[in-house]
């Protein structure tokens, strides 16, 4: 729907506008125009896609508790060429890390943040009709289903999809000739990424506009619920660092496919001498940490929204800290844009500009830190309600400090030196950005499901998935850390050829027990999800009883959102345990009581 059907002046009511012809089930649910439905589309393509992502590191880390081993299911999942009489053979090992790495961290965390919940609450919760393009909006969806399927396609091509890791450093991923994984299948994954670039900047570009010109009356950017926020300023660090990326993947396709050498010089292969010069591999890890740092609070932004209004909401009282979290965010913001170089310590680079980036580095740990204490502070002596939203929302930000506490030690060039590409550095990222931002998913999904889909979720099933999966997330990834100190490189498909890791053999095979449990039990949420669509029990129109816009609409849906007049806003976002009022909220569309002052926030 264009902007212009938008009701803005509220002078009239424009939700007879979208029913000219019938909605056939093509134009309802494949090419729709509805944020609503578009919402739905990018969590169920993410949650196919974050199934495949985690059964490909079920299958490694199998392979690296029990190496050499022969598993039936490796035979019947990847074939006779690579796993030969249910043997992994080393060239599908580092094919499946990397295919897992750009899985989880594009196709599943930044859609399944950023794509279902900008789309599903930006339009709701700022009181608009819908997106500022309702077209584009549905273009950016396809472009990120289509480069989902290029990827996963790679998986068939006959020498393996892209090895290069999910970083793609050249001369592996420049080179086709290099390994098995750099051919086609690595072509196949530049090309999924330029498409998926595309995508995101179509989205982040319609969520900024969104944001801005399409507020409903009395929406002024401090009554924006934290969601919006993060949301906003995810889309504006989306579009800023995206084509960095992008500019990185055609320079390397140009390398492959059109002899240039912008990231070789010098190589030899097998002993022949190629005609490459000049260029610098390094010049590519700048162009890809330029992005692949911003990534990291393009995942994150979004779930710390997500938990703060969900903190405020089942705590019954207002979000601690209102500006300050919202000046925390866009610190991270700028912050993020200028601390690339911490992942490039070993690279080579001049020690000075080492201690730049870690001054950074370090610099950004005071906006996150003052957001774990503002949601510390909500819970505090706050009226607390114990839901599934509520535990995992609680989780990450536990999750988001014990994560985050490593990364000061890897902020430090002196210290990361030592602990640099080892399962240390593996811990400290799956904790404070992987799970973290999962648990923001997780939380997202159980306290917005009555809006998307009508029902409720199963709250048993949902306690359980919580407890089994918040035990074997730590199970995971807190082991890691002491066998990073240990020095356990990553990316070796087995240590047996170095006896100074044997002693760690056992840790190994506990972590991946711990693994192969929460991926099982994630078949409960799975299970509680779609069963939930069909037969959950009905949804009451506010649940939750909270205070925000999109609980004012009707729990059918309808594109327009609202029928009649688009509700107006007199007050902040967390109107919660109001002395002025007698209930414990207080919707932002009720108007001021004669004589009620504005809570300062």
């Amino acid at each position: 729907m264009s902007a212009e059907a938008h009701d803005h002046d509220h002078g009239h009511d424009h939700h007879e506008h979208e029913h000219h012809h019938k909605d056939t089930f093509i134009t309802k649910y494949i090419f729709s125009i509805d944020h609503k439905m578009i919402a739905k589309q990018y969590l169920i393509t993410g949650i196919i896609m974050g199934i495949i992502g985690i059964a490909m590191s079920l299958l490694f880390r199998m392979q690296l508790a029990w190496p050499e081993e022969s598993f039936k299911i490796f035979n019947v999942l990847l074939g006779d060429k690579f796993a030969p009489d249910g043997v992994m053979a080393n060239d599908i090992y580092l094919a499946l890390v990397t295919i897992h790495g750009t899985i989880m961290v594009f196709f599943v965390l930044t859609a399944g943040l950023s794509g279902t919940f900008s789309n599903l609450l930006i339009p709701l919760q700022i009181g608009a009709r819908d997106m500022a393009s309702g077209f584009m909006n549905m273009i950016s969806y396809w472009l990120f289903f289509l480069s989902a399927v290029i990827m996963l396609s790679s998986l068939f091509v006959e020498a393996g999809p892209a090895s290069a890791g999910w970083t793609i450093y050249p001369p592996l991923s420049a080179l086709p000739q290099a390994i098995p994984g750099s051919g086609t299948g690595m072509t196949l994954w530049l090309v999924s990424m330029a498409i998926f670039i595309a995508s995101s900047l179509m989205g982040s570009l319609n969520y900024i506009v969104t944001v801005i010109n399409l507020r409903t009356k009395g929406m002024s950017m401090t009554r924006l619920p934290l969601t919006i926020w993060t949301f906003f300023v995810t889309a504006i660090i989306g579009v800023i660092s995206f084509p960095v990326l992008l500019s990185a993947a055609l320079l390397l396709i140009f390398d492959r496919s059109f002899g240039t050498s912008f990231f070789l010089s010098d190589i030899y292969i097998a002993g022949e001498v190629l005609h490459y010069q000049g260029g610098s591999p390094v010049l590519f890890e700048h162009l890809f940490w330029f992005l692949g740092h911003p990534e990291v609070y393009i995942v994150i932004l979004p779930a710390m929204g997500l938990v703060s209004e969900i903190m405020a909401t089942n705590s019954r009282k207002p979000i601690f800290g209102y500006r300050a979290m919202i000046m925390s965010v866009l610190a991270i913001a700028f912050l993020s844009t200028i601390v690339w170089g911490h992942h490039m310590f070993i690279s080579g680079m001049n020690p000075f500009l080492g201690s730049v980036f870690t001054f950074t580095t370090l610099l950004i740990a005071i906006p996150s830190a003052v957001k774990a204490f503002n949601w510390i502070t909500t819970l505090w002596k706050g009226n607390l309600q114990f839901n599934p939203a509520m535990l995992f929302s609680i989780g990450m930000v536990s999750t988001f400090i014990t994560g985050g506490l490593t990364g000061i030690i890897l902020g430090d060039s002196t210290l990361d030196i030592n602990v640099h590409d080892t399962y240390f550095v593996i811990a400290h990222f799956h904790l404070v950005m992987g799970i973290s931002a999962l648990y923001g998913m997780f939380a997202g999904i159980y306290h917005w499901f009555p809006k998307m889909y009508g029902r409720m979720l199963n709250k048993n099933l949902g306690y359980i998935h919580f407890w089994v999966t918040a035990v074997c997330a730590y199970g995971v990834f807190f082991p890691m850390h002491f066998i990073g100190l240990a020095g356990l490189p990553r990316r070796y498909y087995t240590n047996t050829n170095f006896p100074l890791f044997d002693d760690l053999q056992n840790v190994n095979v506990l972590i991946t027990t711990f693994a192969l449990v929460g991926g099982a039990f994630q078949l409960v949420f799975l299970y509680n999800f779609f069963s939930s669509i069909f037969y959950g029990k009905k949804a009451v129109q506010n649940p939750w009883r909270s205070t925000t816009l999109e609980w004012t609409t009707p729990v059918e849906h309808i594109h327009g959102n609202w029928p009649g007049e688009i509700p107006h806003v007199y007050r902040w976002p967390y109107d919660y345990s109001n002395p002025n009022h007698d209930v414990d909220f207080v919707p932002q569309n009720v108007p001021m009581k004669e004589g009620e002052e504005v809570l300062h926030h």
